[in-house]
């Protein structure tokens, strides 16, 4: 009995041993096939990250290239196409030299210089110096110092010589829109800077505007610098949608561009009488409205043009008076003077009769005027 007990006893050892050797086997086996799948998961993640990784790469370069490219046109390429219209426009006046910008545009088959008016006023020895250094004399043809444009002629070059621009509406263009500057900054011929339309409409003073206003200018953001002025503002396309004209003492990017629908709609009179008349004349001064003023003076309304004066012998003499706010013209709102500006500009013709719907006291009323057309500046 005894002898039996222990064999029994032993081959329960033996099979423990067995069953705690194969629990350990399978624990090792378990261990290394986890493991294999933990690497190979692990594996296929780090493919997954790179991947990634490359795809935003990818989104990024063709990021670059989109702001690069202007509707499929580099930078680079739309200078080359350009740089030869652009010119350096160089005066004598009384007591010093000047220089400014200027284009090359073809109207009717004859081949012109745009610029600033400020540029060429009371200059003479004008010339135009093209990117390859040729240079000829100018004249001036014609001039508008109410939109500070001017019209040349070029003295002996041929018209194979000469690469004009594409002149295009200025009216889609909207605010954040890409645009161009192409000019002489600090005589440094052909210097191209870029930005971006940051607004529309606005009116600016100038002094050779004999105190009007210069309406519908383009604000923009693209550096512009002294030698500038005349140059070409041009859209994604290398069109040109403006003439760079003025800058704000001490601001940081902050230019203005005479609209090249100004351009379009006086380049015929330009070339042919030598001036534009088609400036309609109110005959008033006035002031934007604003919630300050309008609760110092208790008027019923925040926004408008707030009457000042009013000329003599004018237009309005007669029908508006001194204190009026014109808040309306032709049934389109006028919320300041960039407004009143720029509608007269665009939309009216001297002898016309538009409606000015008009506050006055707790009224308000519509008054006819039939517009006048602007004096000489120097008046």
């Amino acid at each position: 009995m005894f002898t039996s007990n222990n064999a029994t006893k032993a081959s329960a050892s033996v099979l423990m041993l067995l069953f705690v050797a194969g629990l350990l086997v399978g624990g090792l086996l378990m261990f290394y096939v986890n493991y294999q799948q933990v690497t190979n998961l692990n594996t296929r993640v780090d493919t997954l990250q790179a991947t990634v990784s490359g795809l935003q790469g990818f989104q990024n370069v063709t990021y670059q290239e989109i702001t690069i490219l202007q509707n499929g046109t580099s930078l680079a390429d739309l200078y080359a196409d350009i740089r030869d219209s652009v010119v350096l426009i160089q005066g004598q006046t009384d007591n010093r030299g000047v220089q400014g910008s200027g284009f090359v545009y073809n109207f009717a088959g004859q081949s012109i210089i745009l610029t600033n008016y400020h540029v060429v006023e009371g200059t003479t020895n004008l010339s135009v110096t093209f990117s390859d250094g040729k240079g000829y004399s100018a004249t001036i043809l014609g001039t508008d110092p109410y939109v500070d444009l001017a019209v040349l002629s070029i003295n002996g070059a041929r018209s194979e010589e000469l690469n004009p621009v594409t002149i295009v509406s200025s009216s889609p263009l909207r605010v954040g829109e890409p645009v161009i500057a192409i000019g002489n900054p600090y005589g440094l011929v052909g210097s191209l800077t870029t930005g971006v339309v940051s607004a529309t409409g606005r009116s600016i003073v100038e002094d050779t505007a004999g105190g009007f206003a210069i309406a519908n200018v383009i604000q923009t953001s693209t550096p512009i610098n002294p030698g500038n002025s005349g140059g070409l503002l041009l859209n994604s396309l290398g069109n040109v949608v403006g003439i760079t004209t003025a800058i704000v003492s001490d601001s940081q990017g902050l230019g203005f561009a005479i609209p090249s629908n100004t351009i379009l709609r006086e380049i015929a009179d330009l070339i042919n009488t030598g001036t534009y008349r088609g400036h309609s004349y109110l005959g008033v001064t006035g002031t934007d409205m604003n919630y300050a003023l309008a609760k110092q003076t208790n008027a019923p309304v925040t926004y408008g043009w707030k009457i000042v004066s009013v000329v003599r012998g004018g237009p309005c003499d007669g029908s508006i008076d001194v204190n009026d706010i014109i808040i309306g013209m032709n049934n389109q709102t006028i919320k300041n003077n960039d407004d009143l500006a720029s509608y007269l500009e665009e939309n009216t013709l001297p002898g016309q009769i538009i409606d000015l719907i008009v506050v006055r006291g707790t009224q308000t009323i519509n008054i006819p005027v039939t517009l006048g057309t602007r004096p000489p500046p120097s008046t």
